[in-house]
């Protein structure tokens, strides 16, 4: 038996004991076409969202001090008005959260949704660093060495903790875009 080498050459291949070879073939998978899911639904229910402006829409835990504080501090640090916000808690943010694969209910995490994308945790809070003014886009360059696990593992124990430490306020508060 003669086998192509890569590179153009020929070689021979002896096999010592005869082998017996068995042609059977089977199905291993089938392609169909694909389903349009729940977050394809929402992502068209929200694409409206994007139409008149297209600014990334920051979600944020309205009730959450610490979450207020952030929004307070981009916006001080977004001269331009680079990004949109929205509480995690109003109806557009749920259909938001939806639109990004996530529960409505689900307010666990910061989430920047741009037109085609969506960031969460340390993703997202990269992301808005991008989106404001110097030098935080330097700083989110050199933050994305370190691995997504270990921003992630510092990012839940902060955000698990957020009420603990930070506290929480009895009514959300609202800001304008």
């Amino acid at each position: 038996m003669a086998l192509l080498v890569p590179g153009g050459g020929w070689a021979r291949l002896a096999i010592s004991h005869p082998a017996q070879v068995s042609r059977r073939t089977a199905v291993v998978a089938t392609l169909s076409p694909p389903k349009r899911d729940k977050v394809d639904y929402w992502v068209d229910a929200t694409s409206s969202f994007f139409e008149p402006d297209s600014r990334p829409i920051m979600l944020y835990d309205g009730v959450c001090n610490l979450c207020n504080g952030g929004v307070k501090f981009v916006r001080d640090n977004d001269k331009n008005r680079r990004i949109r916000y929205e509480a995690l808690q109003s109806e557009s943010g749920k259909k938001l959260l939806r639109r990004s694969g996530r529960a409505p209910d689900d307010i666990s995490s910061v989430v920047l949704v741009e037109k085609d994308r969506s960031y969460i945790k340390s993703d997202a809070v990269l992301k808005i660093m991008e989106y404001i003014d110097l030098p935080f886009p330097q700083l989110a360059f050199f933050l994305q060495f370190v691995p997504q696990f270990v921003r992630d593992f510092a990012y839940d124990n902060i955000a698990n903790n957020r009420y603990s430490i930070f506290g929480r306020s009895d009514s959300c508060e609202l800001y304008d875009n």
